[in-house]
């Protein structure tokens, strides 16, 4: 696989016949670079996930919070949530009808976390092209601003890749989007446990210590079409992508995997997630 060079252009979405979304829902995504919320799971099934995900982390030990990091290929359960038709028929009336995804994550605050997530554009960490990838964060457990709540700047999504400088002490990431206070007003994606958000990968987001006594978790899955390319052959190495819906193109994708034991297996792959 020979070097290809980034294309980090917004390209705006263009559905005639949605099944999800609304037009206008469509035209949000399209200004704002994120569309929420949405309710995918009821209380009976997202007590479920949750009680499943709460398994991985303590199988996972210390390193469960924010260590479980595309097994999408690897864990059954994983797979089941990221292949939901409720879930793709959201994220495909971005992306259209081949969905591929390519990595997942859960990521768990809990009360009194001092971890920040810096102001960052996604696609600024990958090896992808073009910038096609919609992020969909599914609350497990209810998320405000008062438990650290994920928050967007609206608009910076279709700006390309915006300058960058080091991060301070207690930051996730060395770096950080530069000077993000003047891009705009930040949005708090609050979400119910079981309702989903949708965001581009060049929208510049991030999340606040986690100062309450509320956890705040939520499971993060990464979708693009078969027309994104990996751009690094040594980053290639580590994703292992599966088929959700259509055709995969030159994708290599895996099939349902018969583990659903996280001791049993280790993540391929790590990317930045919030």
């Amino acid at each position: 696989m020979s070097t290809l060079q980034q294309d980090l252009r917004f390209a705006p979405v263009r559905t005639a016949a949605p099944k999800r979304l609304s037009q206008a829902q469509i035209a949000s995504y399209n200004r704002d670079g994120f569309v929420q919320p949405f309710d995918v799971f009821g209380a009976a099934e997202i007590a479920g996930i949750r009680a499943y995900l709460d398994g991985l982390m303590r199988d996972m030990g210390p390193e469960g919070a924010y260590g479980i990091n595309c097994y999408q290929s690897r864990l059954s359960g994983l797979w089941d949530i990221a292949t939901d038709p409720r879930i793709l028929d959201h994220v495909e009336d971005i992306i259209g009808p081949d969905i591929l995804c390519w990595a997942t994550a859960i990521l768990s605050k809990k009360p009194h976390d001092p971890k920040a997530v810096p102001w960052h554009q996604d696609a600024s960490f990958w090896s992808l092209s073009p910038a096609r990838t919609v992020t969909v964060w599914l609350a497990i457990d209810d998320a405000d601003a008062g438990n650290s709540a994920m928050r967007f700047i609206p608009g910076t999504h279709d700006r390309g890749a915006i300058a960058v400088q080091k991060t301070g002490d207690g930051a996730v990431f060395h770096k950080q989007t530069a000077d993000a206070e003047s891009l705009g007003q930040p949005f708090t994606n609050a979400l119910k446990a079981g309702q989903i958000s949708l965001h581009a990968d060049m929208l510049v987001h991030g999340s606040e210590p986690n100062l309450s006594e509320r956890r705040r978790c939520g499971f993060t899955l990464r979708y693009c079409p078969p027309q994104v390319q990996i751009t690094d052959a040594a980053w290639a190495s580590g994703v292992e992508a599966i088929l959700c819906r259509g055709q995969a193109g030159d994708w290599t994708t895996h099939p349902r995997p018969a583990n659903n034991d996280i001791t049993q297996t280790q993540s391929p792959h790590v990317v930045g997630n919030n």
